[in-house]
């Protein structure tokens, strides 16, 4: 009787799947960072934006206060949604007993923060000489870009995700004046609409 290998292929196959692609990533993780991305928005329109003319093409006078108040937003924002990311990938991970900082993770990481670092130095520039109104519009494009040249080490779904940030950053240049409406939708409400929709698909 011919041994049918199906059985023993699909097995190959998920443990090739798994070894090069980083597959611990949570749902959760994208809908919490979505909230939290939301909270830094309507903080930075609260303590910064509201009433002011910075978000113009234009060099603008940032004072101190409002500058340091941008940066400590900015700065939560960006410690608290990696911290929730590293929670709940943690907490997918326990049951199986496997270590989330494996090959592919590692590679997910190097691919991700080429674009984010070189993106973060050019809006602290961008940010020191005064053109606070391109801020949004580059940290959405160079998110975007991080998520593409990551997304082959993780779920597929992410480069389409990367695609739609960088969609949303171009139309945030176009549209300077509602630069962080722009940013809010795409860390925000597209997070969390792609963070539910990873977590029913792959029960993550």
């Amino acid at each position: 009787m011919k041994k049918d290998y199906s059985e023993d292929l699909r097995e190959i196959r998920d443990i090739m799947q798994r070894s090069s692609r980083f597959i611990s990533l949570s749902g959760l993780s994208g809908v919490s960072t979505g909230i939290i991305a939301l909270i830094g928005a309507f903080l930075a329109y609260q303590i910064v934006f509201k009433d002011t003319e910075f978000l113009v093409y234009n060099q603008v006078h940032l004072p101190y206060e409002r500058m340091v108040n941008l940066l400590l937003i900015a700065s939560g924002t960006l410690i608290l949604s990696i911290g929730n990311a590293i929670f709940f990938t943690r907490i997918k991970t326990q049951p199986y007993q496997h270590h989330g900082w494996d090959v592919a993770s590692k590679r997910l990481f190097i691919n991700l923060l080429i674009p984010l670092v070189s993106g973060g130095i050019l809006c602290l520039l961008f940010l020191w000489k005064g053109f606070v109104g391109v801020l949004p519009s580059l940290t959405l494009i160079f998110y975007g870009l991080a998520l593409v040249n990551g997304s082959k080490y993780t779920f597929s779904e992410i480069r389409s995700l990367g695609i739609i940030q960088i969609i949303l950053g171009l139309l945030a240049f176009a549209f300077l004046r509602y630069g962080l409406l722009f940013w809010a939708f795409g860390f925000g409400l597209v997070q969390i609409l792609y963070g539910l929709m990873i977590q029913r698909k792959y029960k993550l």
